[in-house]
């Protein structure tokens, strides 16, 4: 036994070892966590460079079937992972890579222009100081440009970064083809020429140029863009399920292999302690890990092209909240039965949001867990959520809508119609807030099913 344990422990260490050892590491984080959890930046970016900055070879551009011209980097996926400091289930907020934000130091634009615009300015400055060695203006200026994009996405969210993780092109490629492909599902057939991506409706198994074309395509999608970041944050969610949960780590080869991708096409910060999150990461594997979206306000064309409008102060509060309902649910019990009768309940919902359709598809949801429904119309605009009842014998029914929308606030208000619940969706509401398990009520005879659940790192549901 003593042997074994020390043949294990001995090939664990050569290879934590050698990933470390042949890592690409940036200087952009300094201090360290808050202690209240820990935030990690996800970053993808589209260049025709490895991790080291060496341009990679036609072939495997060809393979790509994509990227940027050379000497162009684009910054097309942001994300903000949090992982509570008492282990419990994580949350990752996607910001779409349009979002008219403040730049620290540089101007007002899209928050993808953070990371390329100040690294083409810092380079230019290091180039006339007469520096001549093209990999440390590479290294340095980029390390400027990682770090502004750091600065925009604190002052967006509110939440302090403690780690960095880039990774390229080729990275998601050869990462895909050494796990052996990634299970997805689409509700429709995908022909569009752009991005590539040619797909038959249901599940199926994708990997290397395919995966890419099927996260990178935005182009025929019902909401572009942000559609685009749903099919980021579905794969993204089967990745971390394969990889930590299906036995992908206890493989040699595919360990192997694993390793010569991170080394390849990761950046990561060089404080980073990558074995520590490796076992903090193990919650992600029981689907403990739920994907939203930042809350957004519409879009416009300006000097800048296409933007999407955002809030920081809306959005700050939606993060906030979402951390701290994670970090609540992680210990919580499941939640009490209601003694309501939910087709007793006549619920009228108001879309204050400003999001085309969100009340038809809440009074949907709440039609399939039985409650009857009222009047569904718009409302006036409001950036938080809420349910309303006028008398107080309604308060327990307002408390089951409330529930059915993951806990929404409840208050009397007499505004709400009498002997009726009243819901009206602000800016923060979120339909991946819902519980996946829903509290228990007493259900309506011949109710249909509840609707679909959240994305998390747990099941392959069927998307745009």
């Amino acid at each position: 036994m003593s042997a074994l344990v020390l043949v294990l422990t001995g090939t664990a260490w050569g290879l934590y070892r050698d990933l470390t050892a042949g890592l690409t590491t940036t200087d952009v984080i300094f201090g360290g966590s808050d202690g209240d959890g820990l935030n990690i930046l996800l970053v993808g970016v589209d260049s025709r460079t490895d991790a080291q900055g060496n341009p990679l070879p036609e072939q495997v551009l060809a393979q790509l079937r994509s990227g940027a011209e050379a000497g162009v980097l684009n910054s097309d996926t942001i994300m903000v992972l949090h992982l509570p400091a008492d282990g419990g289930s994580g949350v990752a907020f996607s910001i779409p890579r349009d979002s008219y934000v403040d730049i620290p130091g540089y101007r007002r634009d899209k928050i993808n222009a953070a990371y390329p615009a100040t690294k083409a300015l810092k380079a230019e400055e290091l180039v006339s100081q007469g520096i001549r060695d093209s990999k440390q203006v590479d290294r340095e200026s980029a390390a400027t440009g990682r770090s502004t994009l750091i600065s925009a996405v604190e002052d967006l969210t509110g939440v302090q970064i403690d780690h960095y993780a880039e990774v390229n092109l080729l990275g998601f490629y050869n990462l895909t083809t050494a796990i052996g492909g990634v299970d997805v599902c689409l509700k429709a057939p995908v022909d569009e020429e752009l991005s590539g991506a040619r797909f038959p409706a249901g599940p199926q198994t994708i990997s290397g140029a395919d995966a890419l074309a099927f996260v990178r395509q935005r182009h025929g999608l019902p909401d572009g863009d942000l559609s685009r970041i749903r099919r980021q944050q579905v794969f993204l969610a089967a990745v971390a399920d394969k990889i930590l949960s299906s036995g992908t780590l206890t493989n040699p080869t595919t360990l192997g292999a694993l390793i010569d991708v991170a080394q390849k096409s990761l950046v990561i910060d060089s404080g980073w302690d990558v074995l520590a999150f490796a076992r903090q990461a193990s919650n992600i594997a029981a689907g403990k890990l739920e994907f939203l979206t930042i809350p957004t306000r519409g879009g416009e064309t300006n000097a800048r092209g296409d933007v999407v409008l955002v809030d920081p102060g809306e959005v700050r509060g939606f993060v906030e909240q979402k951390t701290s309902d994670n970090a609540e649910a992680s210990g919580a019990q499941p939640p009490p039965a209601l003694a309501v009768d939910p087709a007793q309940v006549t619920v009228d919902v108001g879309n204050a949001s400003g999001a085309t359709g969100l009340a038809a598809q809440v009074a949907d949801q709440l039609a399939a867990a039985g409650f009857a429904r009222g009047d569904v119309d718009n409302a006036g605009a409001r950036s938080t959520s809420v349910v309303r009842h006028a008398d107080d014998e309604d308060a327990d029914a307002a408390g089951a809508v409330a529930a059915q929308l993951g806990n929404l606030p409840v208050e009397r208000s007499d505004a709400a119609p009498p002997g009726r619940v009243q819901v009206l969706l602000g800016t923060d509401f979120s339909q991946a807030a819902a519980p996946t398990t829903a509290p228990t009520v007493v259900p309506a005879a011949g109710a249909p099913p509840a609707a679909e659940p959240p994305i998390t790192a747990s099941g392959v549901p069927c998307i745009d």
